[in-house]
C-alpha cells in the first residue's frame, strides 16, 4: 500500500492577478481529491468502483476561469449562509439586515460574492487520519450585508478509509448568523455525463421542511411518510420524481431540506447513495440538523463541464449538510445565531465504498 501524500500546483490567476493553487490529496489506496483555495472548491474526487477502477464522481470544470464565471456552485464551500434567506433580510437584536437578492427576490448561498468566490489562505499537511488541507478566510463586518467580522477555518481530510471529511470552525466579534455547507454535485457513475435517476437514495429523516413556489420554507415541519419525499428505505431517485405532488411541482423535482433523525450536534448518519452500475456508494454523516437533497433540476445542458461532459437535467445530485433554510426568519427552526465567544464547530463526512 502506498503512502498518503499531498501536492500543490498552480491553477491560474484571478482577474485581480492573485495566484490560485490546486492541492491534490491522495490516500494510501490511491483515492484522491483535488481542491483549490479559490472557493474551497473540490475540482475532482477519484474513488474506486466495484472492480477497483478509480473514477471521478463530482461535476466541475477544467480551469479556473470557468469557476470564476460560473454560478452553479460546483464543489464549493458556501456561506455565510448556505441555502435561502427570504427576501434577503432578517432581524437580529432589533436591527434589520438587508442582504443581496441574488435568487429572484431572495438571498442564496451568501450573496453575489459568497465564500465560493473568496480566495482562502491554504496549508496542506499529512495528519493522523490522512492528508489535510486547511483553508482560512476572514469575512469583514458588513460583507454581503452580514454583521460581524467572522474568522472561518475549514479543513478537508481525505482519510485512509476513503472518506472526504470537512471540519468547519468559525468565530465572530459581533452577533451574526452563520450556516456553512459544501456544494458538490455528485454522480457516482460518470461525474455528470449521464442521469442520476437510477442511483438508489436513502435519507435517514422522518420529516422535512415543505417549501412554497419560490423554494422558501413555509415554516411547517412535515412527515415524509406517504409522500414522494420518503427515502427512509433505499429507492431509485427517479422512482417518484415526476409524480404530481405539490412539493415536486414547486421544485421541479427534489430540492428540499430533510430534518435528520438524531440529536443536533451529534455525528449522525444522514444518507446513503449507491450507483448499481459502478457499485460505488457514498454515506454521509454530519453534526448538522438538516440535509438538502437537490436532484439537479436546474442543470439544463447549457454547461459543458470537466472533460467535455454536458451537464443535462438531473445529471448530478447534491447532499448539503446544513441548518434549515431561512432559519433567521423562522424562530422555531434550530438557531443559526453565533455570538462572540462561541465556537462554531461542525463536521460532515462523505465516505465511499464499492461493496
Amino acid at each position: 500500500m502506498a503512502q498518503a501524500q499531498i501536492t500543490r500546483d498552480p491553477f491560474g490567476n484571478l482577474p485581480t492577478g492573485e495566484a490560485v493553487d490546486l492541492y491534490t490529496l491522495i490516500n494510501p489506496s490511491g483515492a484522491s481529491a483535488q481542491i483549490t483555495n479559490y472557493g474551497g472548491i473540490v475540482i475532482a474526487l477519484y474513488v474506486p468502483d466495484s472492480a477497483g477502477v478509480l473514477g471521478n464522481i463530482v461535476l466541475g470544470h477544467n480551469d479556473l476561469d470557468a469557476y470564476v464565471a460560473g454560478k452553479a456552485y460546483f464543489g464549493a464551500l458556501v456561506g455565510r449562509y448556505a441555502n435561502r434567506i427570504a427576501h434577503g433580510r432578517f432581524s437580529l437584536q432589533g436591527a434589520e439586515y438587508r442582504l443581496a437578492a441574488n435568487d429572484g427576490p431572495h438571498h442564496l448561498h451568501g450573496g453575489r460574492r459568497g465564500f465560493d468566490k473568496a480566495l482562502w489562505r491554504a496549508a496542506g499537511a499529512l495528519g493522523p487520519d490522512g492528508p489535510t488541507l486547511e483553508l482560512r478566510y476572514v469575512s469583514d463586518d458588513g460583507e454581503e450585508g452580514y454583521p460581524g467580522a467572522l474568522e472561518v477555518v475549514v479543513t478537508y481530510t481525505l482519510t485512509d478509509d476513503t472518506a472526504l471529511r470537512i471540519d468547519y470552525r468559525a468565530a465572530t466579534d459581533r452577533d451574526t448568523v452563520l450556516n456553512l455547507s459544501h456544494h458538490s454535485y455528485f454522480n457516482l457513475f460518470d461525474a455528470g455525463a449521464s442521469s442520476i435517476l437510477d442511483h438508489e437514495m436513502q435519507i435517514f429523516a422522518d420529516r422535512y421542511t415543505p417549501v412554497d413556489t419560490e423554494l422558501i420554507p413555509t415554516g411547517a415541519i412535515a412527515a415524509v411518510h406517504s409522500t414522494p419525499l420518503d427515502f427512509k428505505r433505499p429507492r431509485r431517485i427517479g422512482a417518484d420524481i415526476d409524480q404530481d405532488h405539490q412539493q415536486l411541482r414547486a421544485a421541479g423535482g427534489y430540492d428540499h431540506n430533510f430534518v435528520l433523525n438524531g440529536k443536533p450536534g451529534e455525528l449522525v448518519r444522514a444518507a446513503r447513495v449507491r450507483d448499481p452500475s459502478s457499485g460505488r456508494a457514498m454515506e454521509v454523516h454530519t453534526t448538522q440538523p438538516g440535509l438538502q437533497f437537490d436532484s439537479g433540476n436546474f442543470l439544463d445542458g447549457s454547461i459543458v463541464g470537466r472533460d467535455g461532459a454536458v451537464y443535462g437535467r438531473r445529471h448530478g445530485f447534491c447532499l448539503e449538510a446544513q441548518h434549515f433554510p431561512d432559519s433567521p426568519n423562522k424562530p422555531h427552526f434550530p438557531s443559526t445565531l453565533l455570538r462572540p465567544g462561541q465556537d462554531y464547530r461542525h463536521t460532515t463526512s462523505y465516505k465511499f465504498d464499492a461493496k
